[in-house]
């Protein structure tokens, strides 16, 4: 494997954690949204 193609092949998978890891983090925060919903001042 080249340099070239060990480069592109580290682009595309550092590309793809990242989106899982927002995605993994969006539905974590999603979930917590769900449990405690925002309630406004009970003044």
């Amino acid at each position: 494997m080249d340099n070239w193609t060990f480069g592109i092949t580290m682009i595309v998978v550092g590309m793809g954690g990242t989106l899982l890891t927002l995605w993994i983090l969006s539905l974590i925060m999603s979930l917590l949204k769900m449990l405690f919903p925002y309630q406004e001042g009970e003044e």
